[in-house]
């Protein structure tokens, strides 16, 4: 049973990691070192999950913005894992 919390856990950790990117790409940064480094952290863990969406699913052009739909994407396909993992693991545990 712990074995599956701790899954859980790591899911719901990445999950809001995501969040926080799709967030601190509406915010700017200040210049401050302590916020850089945190930000810096969220990005290069979520970067190369972004990434693979963004080869399937281009950035969509909406007049002189365009909107990035991969996070969107990437939690839909991260609920479905966790969802398929953690099932998996309470068939094969009990």
């Amino acid at each position: 049973m712990q074995i599956i919390k701790l899954v859980d856990f790591a899911f719901n950790f990445y999950i809001f990691m995501l969040f926080a990117r799709i967030i601190m790409s509406w915010i700017p940064v200040p210049d401050n070192p302590t916020l850089r480094s945190v930000t810096g952290f969220i990005v290069d863990i979520t970067e190369p999950y972004l990434g693979l969406f963004r080869r399937v699913l281009p950035t969509a052009k909406l007049g002189g913005a365009g909107i990035d739909f991969s996070p969107m994407l990437g939690f839909l396909v991260l609920y479905v894992i966790r969802d398929l993992v953690i099932t998996i693991l309470r068939q094969s545990l009990f």
